[in-house]
């Protein structure tokens, strides 16, 4: 006994066999896995070829990071006028200017003893520091990046412990400031500190640091972390006057300045060795 092959109907209504649709179907389904495969196989033989499997460029870009401290002219890590739109509190702008920029130095005497034994696992290669001042001229914030010795994994384990343990709201973890002598910050020392914000990157070498206060050189009893002297409400002294806007401001825009310095590398390194960081002092403006 046989069967006929089932019939279909076109677009006339007419009868038609359905095998010879079925297998034209079938071989175009065929031939569309054949030259999928053969382009992921192609992708990832290119990629063998190449070693361009993702890991190899994180890991370049962070090696690459780690040496923008002595490669990359200071006004490109700490620009002379840093501009925040909405910085400020209530969502208002913010213009800070650079007063002083101290010389690059190691971690010696940077850090208040707590702090730098908190960051002893990632180690110091080179700490560059600047202070700022706002408009007009009431409070000073010093930014710092330290660059460190680490690796991908210890920058992740530094990370997620300074969140896990909240270690950057405790304020016996607070940076130093940079107080430059002749200029609206040379008050600004461990007793002026009002506000602070600490962010360790995971994906540079880098901790990117700010710490704010008044210009005046008045004491602070309750410093207060920036994270909370920004939100809508607060009391605190820091919280009213907008400190803690000070210092996350211009660490958040510190820290946009020398990702994008990673993204586009300085190209000429002989500009770069008269200007960077290395060379600066103190200054005034």
């Amino acid at each position: 006994m046989s069967f006929g092959e089932p019939e279909g109907y076109d677009e006339r209504v007419r009868a038609r066999p359905l095998g010879a649709r079925l297998r034209s179907r079938t071989a175009a389904v065929a031939v569309c896995v054949v030259l999928g495969l053969g382009l992921i196989g192609g992708a990832v033989t290119g990629s063998w070829l190449t070693g361009d499997d993702g890991v190899d460029s994180g890991a370049s870009t962070f090696a690459a990071a780690g040496e923008l401290w002595h490669s990359v002219p200071v006004d490109e890590l700490f620009p002379p006028t840093v501009r925040g739109q909405g910085a400020g509190p209530g969502g208002a702008d913010r213009t800070w200017t650079r007063i002083a920029v101290a010389p690059d130095t190691g971690c010696a005497g940077a850090f208040d003893p707590l702090l730098r034994d908190v960051l002893a696992p990632v180690g110091c290669r080179r700490l560059l520091r600047a202070t700022y001042t706002d408009a007009t001229q009431s409070y000073v914030t010093t930014v710092g990046l330290l660059f460190t010795k680490a690796d991908i994994t210890a920058m992740t384990a530094l990370s997620t412990r300074f969140k896990n343990e909240n270690l950057a709201n405790r304020t016996d973890l607070m940076p130093r400031p940079y107080a430059a002598k002749g200029t609206v910050a040379a008050a600004f020392g461990a007793e002026q500190r009002a506000s602070w914000t600490v962010s360790v990157l995971t994906d540079a070498p880098v901790v990117v640091y700010a710490v704010s206060g008044w210009a005046d050189g008045r004491k602070v009893d309750e410093p207060e972390p920036a994270d909370e002297a920004v939100t809508s409400g607060g009391t605190a002294a820091p919280a009213q006057a907008g400190l803690g806007n000070e210092a996350q401001g211009l660490a958040d825009r510190v820290e946009r300045s020398l990702r994008k310095t990673v993204d586009s590398p300085t190209e000429s390194s002989s500009t770069s060795e008269t200007s960077n960081a290395s060379k600066t002092s103190e200054e005034t403006p």
